[in-house]
């Protein structure tokens, strides 16, 4: 999807936020995955220029050239993503912090919050220099912890849960404008990076004043332990700002459109798709499915809490792959399947097929099923739609072939109705004109699985009538005809019994494809699970690492009792990622699993039992 423009995504006003339906609409239509970059800071500081420049524009995001601010709310621009064909760029440009017209400074906190919550990436906008004031004026950084919640509170005391932000919060990046320093330290040349880092040294002490210098730099330090800074000369000379939205770059001073440049190149390269806890990526649509519980949140009164809006996001987003993958199945299904089948088997296989694929679009669009109920669903869904496909198919055999034995036997029935077998040897002759009609619905192709069943009764039908014409046949003799019956019968039982193997044989491959259905499922559980597994274990070292160099860190800067504490928060997550090594984690998936099919499916419990012990050898 192409915006020409960027639209309001959330509004602000004296009764807070409100998600604009318009916008949320736009980004329900995009389904591929997203790079959410968002600005914030100090309103009119340049943020809306800097992510003009993103977009590869030079207007777009409203700039104005006065000291009352323009952006209100949060505007979003989705864009192609430069050189990434399969995602989305969603560009966020948010209300300027601080605004002194402003009604209501409770929504800049919360604006921040969200920008949070959004973000891959989030782009911090300041102007001048990193020092006290600068950190003093990111004070919602401090404030954070009090606007966002990780896990829901399990006991009324539990409400510090900052030690899981670094899980999911994004990439800062710290964007210096019209600075004026020299790039040095003691003499020497350093980076920008290095600038930043030195920024956020604490400062040894236990005043109120250290704590105050110290409070922010932590929260930095903690919560966003991927960080990078960028500065930027002053664009122009002053007088010519007001227009720099019209200005070429060769009009503005070369400095400063190269650092733009490796800016936006560095967003463009480093950002990555946005994800939810256990490596989830996020479409357009599910963001927009965040924004709008995250806004509802807030608008209620509470504090947005990551797992709680992630459960309820899964719970839609689940049913929502249930139904999709199901209309899948029933679009293969009309492609590959034409009823009637010549066996029961070739119906079955085509299901199964068509099924594993239906399975793989629900997998991949299904997460944090926990309980295993929506997989569990679609078991008893495909269940029902197999059913289905067979009583169609034996409806559609039965059909063909009684119009086929009406079309063949109406000279048989022409002359049972005229009496033309009632006279001597015309008991031979039914039987002869009968064995015909047999003979040519037998070699008749494509009859279906129903043609066994259909031919009995069409015979049986015709026994009475054969028994009649056998007793006035005067051409007989009674030992003839007691042959003559014998053989009758022999040839019913004949068909009977074929029918009870036939019977017998459906049923086992019912039984045996059941059993393979169920093996997939399993599998591709497992699959599912192993993968999420990796992905887990990797944002468990990612932030134990994150932790371990900050850890590192502080015991460098003498901060003993700060270092122990993140010392403890690294053990409890090496155990938890020690747990997940254990076999037991995937076996406690399938018990779940296990326990959801039986819910809805009690009937295949033996089946299941099978499957089970012979997955659980796997391990």
């Amino acid at each position: 999807m192409l915006m020409e423009a960027p639209v309001c995504l959330i509004e602000t006003g004296p009764n807070g936020l409100r998600a604009c339906p318009e916008a949320l609409q736009l980004l329900s239509e995009i389904r591929k995955p997203v790079v959410v970059v968002s600005i914030v800071g100090l309103y009119r500081t340049g943020k809306s220029y800097l992510m003009n420049r993103l977009a590869g524009k030079t207007t777009g995001f409203c700039l104005g050239s006065t000291v009352q601010a323009k952006t209100k709310g949060i505007w979003m621009w989705c864009i192609p993503y430069p050189d990434r064909p399969n995602q989305t760029l969603v560009l966020l440009d948010t209300e300027g912090l601080g605004d002194i017209g402003k009604g209501n400074f409770q929504n800049d906190a919360w604006i921040f919050a969200l920008a949070v919550l959004l973000s891959s990436t989030l782009v911090y906008n300041s102007v001048g220099t990193i020092d006290q004031t600068a950190l003093d004026k990111l004070h919602f950084v401090t404030e954070v912890s009090e606007h966002i919640k990780a896990k829901a509170s399990s006991s009324p005391g539990d409400t510090d849960d900052s030690s899981e932000f670094v899980g999911f919060f994004p990439t800062f990046v710290w964007a210096v404008r019209d600075f004026t320093l020299q790039l040095e330290e003691d003499g020497q040349p350093i980076t920008e990076n290095d600038y930043l880092e030195h920024a956020l040294e604490l400062k040894k002490g236990n005043t109120e004043k250290d704590q105050m210098f110290n409070l922010p730099r932590k929260c930095i330090r903690l919560f966003f332990p991927t960080r990078k800074c960028f500065i930027f000369d002053c664009p122009t000379k002053r007088k010519k700002l007001p227009y720099l939205e019209e200005m070429e770059d060769r009009d503005l001073e070369p400095e400063f459109v190269e650092q733009v440049k490796m800016f936006c190149s560095f967003i463009h390269w480093a950002s990555r798709e946005k994800t939810l806890p256990g490596g989830h990526i996020v479409t357009g649509n599910l963001l927009a499915k965040l924004v709008k519980s995250y806004v509802d949140t807030i608008s209620s009164g509470n504090v947005p809490c990551l797992e709680n809006a992630v459960l309820a996001l899964a719970e839609i987003e689940n049913r929502a792959a249930l139904q999709e993958a199901v209309a899948h199945y029933a679009q293969l299904m009309e492609q590959s399947l034409q009823l009637p089948t010549e066996t029961l088997q070739e119906l079955l296989d085509v299901h199964k097929k068509c099924e594993e694929q239906a399975l793989e679009k629900f997998m991949a669009r299904s997460f944090k099923d926990d309980t295993r109920q929506f997989q569990a669903e679609f078991m008893k869904t495909m269940e029902n739609k197999q059913e289905e496909y067979c009583s169609k198919n034996e409806l559609k055999s039965s059909e063909i072939c009684s119009a086929l034995l009406s079309s063949l036997s109406e000279n048989l029935e022409q002359n049972i109705k005229n009496g033309s077998y009632s006279r001597p040897g015309g008991h031979q002759e039914f039987l002869n004109d009968l064995q015909k009609v047999e003979k040519q619905f037998l070699e008749t192709p494509k009859k279906g699985i129903m043609a066994g069943k259909i031919l009995k009764e069409f015979l049986q039908s015709k026994e009475n009538i054969s028994k009649t014409i056998l007793q006035s046949d005067v051409s007989l003799q009674e030992k003839d005809k007691e042959k003559a019956d014998e053989k009758m019968k022999a040839k019913a039982k004949d068909i009977e019994q074929e029918l009870q193997k036939q019977g017998t044989e459906m049923s086992q491959q019912k039984l045996e494809d059941q059993k393979q259905r169920l093996e997939m499922n399993f599998q591709k559980l497992k699959e599912k699970m192993e993968k999420e597994r990796e992905q887990m274990k990797a944002e468990i070292e990612k932030m134990s690492k994150s932790k371990f160099k900050e850890q590192k860190a502080l015991v460098a800067m003498g901060f003993w009792k700060e270092a122990s504490q993140l010392k403890e928060e690294i053990q409890k997550l090496t155990k938890k990622k020690e747990a997940m090594e254990n076999p037991s984690w995937i076996i406690s998936i399938f018990a779940t699993l296990e326990k959801a099919v039986i819910c809805v499916m009690p009937q295949i419990i033996s089946t299941l039992i099978v499957v089970l012990l012979k997955s659980f050898k796997l391990f």
